[in-house]
């Protein structure tokens, strides 16, 4: 009997206990909230909302180059390594390090390219490097990079999640759960691809266990950027406004009755599905950029590339997106690393550095942060191998490794940290991938020590209990 009394009690008073429960799950859904930034809950889980205190950065773009780059072909210049090319590292400086593909007492390998300095930025950077070199003062290059992985797919889970294995929240997941977005006709947290696959796969961009509605959204590389947005033949604007209105009205109905907060996401992907048909072929229809823009990219309006992925981000940008990330594969360099390098920087150079100019001319890089490096970095010692098929090549090495930041906050014009005379490991100003991710949380305005999520009985962060802020960073 009671269970029949509990039954139609939910049934006749179910929508306001429905609507109790999603107060309180939606609720639970955002981030803390400092004593001057208000009370009073927004209407949507991604409405634009203020963080834990002033932050220069409205939006990131992450140029991640997966596989790895060679640090020390293209950033951190080590004389000494040419100098004793050919012969084995010290012992004592290998210690227990292992590796994949190589032995401890591999030989060295020198720098593949000259180095120069340019404008008033101290570093020397390679000259596998032209366009950046024009830039050089409006970035800082982080020469001393440490993580905790070697091998690409938890390298590259770690960097975006601050954790190794697949189930974790992703940065622009994090972000967008804090900060919610300025854009109404695009996902707050964008994904594209400019190769052939990312280790990680979409664990990269994964909202992990935070609502389904902060995963990242993977733009296709050309045509329409999401498969089945267009209306299908027989389908006019009225029918689809009426489809969708009934299929609202179902599923605000059914969150009513449950108060699942993975409802709200279907709601909104609907939603924004709908409005995504006229904003999404508008984005990537480069028409209406005049031909400077694409001279200063490199790129063709119709023909997919980094460079064209870098100019929609500043399009993207300019619309309000939250977080924006580009990953271009292919810098695993086991063998022949300077063609390697030589080829990759050809593909995504140029468009790098012309969006760091593109966005400074439009007054949109002091509010926009740009973050630019792999998962890991390469070893001095070379690799090579008859039966492999390699020669002249670089293993994976975590210890040490160099990115690069611009924008949003950051001091350009700068080199932070020191390698040892031979690039192994870290001697100066150690940035941990997850000092790393607390400085970019700072530069948006978030302490990453308060953004949490109660999650199996705590309250767990992006940066897990470890993380502090590069100062020395900081404009």
């Amino acid at each position: 009997m009671w269970l029949w009394w509990a039954h139609t009690f939910f049934q006749q008073c179910g929508i306001g206990v429905g609507k109790l429960a999603l107060a309180g799950l939606l609720a639970e859904a955002l981030p803390a909230r400092s004593a001057t930034a208000g009370s009073s809950a927004p209407s949507s889980p991604l409405a634009a909302r203020p963080g834990h205190l002033p932050g220069r950065a409205k939006a990131v773009i992450q140029l991640f180059m997966a596989g790895a780059p060679s640090q020390l072909d293209m950033f951190d210049f080590k004389p000494k390594l040419a100098a004793i090319e050919g012969r084995p590292i010290p012992p004592e400086v290998i210690g227990g390090q292992r590796y994949a593909f190589i032995r401890p007492d591999a030989a060295v390998l020198g720098p593949q390219f000259r180095f120069a300095r340019h404008g008033g930025c101290d570093p020397e950077i390679s000259e596998a490097l032209p366009h950046l070199a024009r830039v050089v003062d409006d970035i800082a290059i982080v020469r001393s990079g440490r993580t905790d992985r070697s091998n690409h797919a938890p390298a590259q889970i770690f960097m975006n999640c601050g954790f190794s294995q697949p189930g974790r929240p992703s940065m622009g997941s994090w972000v967008t759960y804090g900060l919610g977005s300025e854009s109404n006709d695009l996902p707050a947290f964008i994904v594209m691809s400019t190769g052939g696959g990312v280790s990680g796969g979409s664990a990269n961009w994964s909202s992990g266990f935070l609502p389904s509605i902060y995963s990242g959204t993977r733009f296709r590389k050309a045509g329409s950027p999401i498969l089945n947005v267009e209306s299908p033949d027989g389908a006019d604007r009225r029918l689809e406004t009426d489809t969708l209105e009934a299929l609202t009205a179902i599923n605000r109905r059914q969150l009513a009755i449950d108060g699942d907060p993975e409802i709200v996401t279907r709601i909104a992907s609907y939603e924004m599905a709908h409005r995504l048909q006229t904003s999404a072929p508008d984005l990537m229809n480069l028409a209406d950029e005049s031909a400077e823009p694409l001279v200063l990219y490199g790129c063709k309006p119709k023909e997919a590339s980094f460079a064209r992925a870098c100019l929609i981000a500043r399009r993207l940008v300019e619309r309000g997106v939250r977080f924006i990330t580009i990953y271009h594969e292919g810098w695993d360099g086991h063998t022949d690393v300077a063609g390697n390098v030589r080829g990759n920087c050809g593909a995504t150079e140029r468009g790098s550095a012309a969006l760091i100019l593109d966005l400074k001319r439009r007054r949109l890089l002091d509010s926009t942060l740009v973050v630019w490096g792999g998962e890991f970095g390469r070893t001095p010692m070379v690799e090579a191998s008859a039966v492999l098929k390699r020669s002249k090549g670089r293993d994976h090495h975590p210890n040490a490794f160099t990115m690069w930041l611009a924008g949003g906050g950051i001091k350009g014009g700068i080199g932070y940290g020191e390698t040892d005379e031979l690039g192994f490991h870290v001697a100066r100003d150690e940035v941990h991938v997850h000092d790393l991710q607390a400085t970019i949380m700072h530069c948006l305005g978030l302490d990453h020590e308060r953004l949490t999520y109660r999650y199996q009985g705590r309250d767990v962060r992006l940066t897990d209990v470890h993380g502090h802020i590069v100062s020395g960073l900081l404009a």
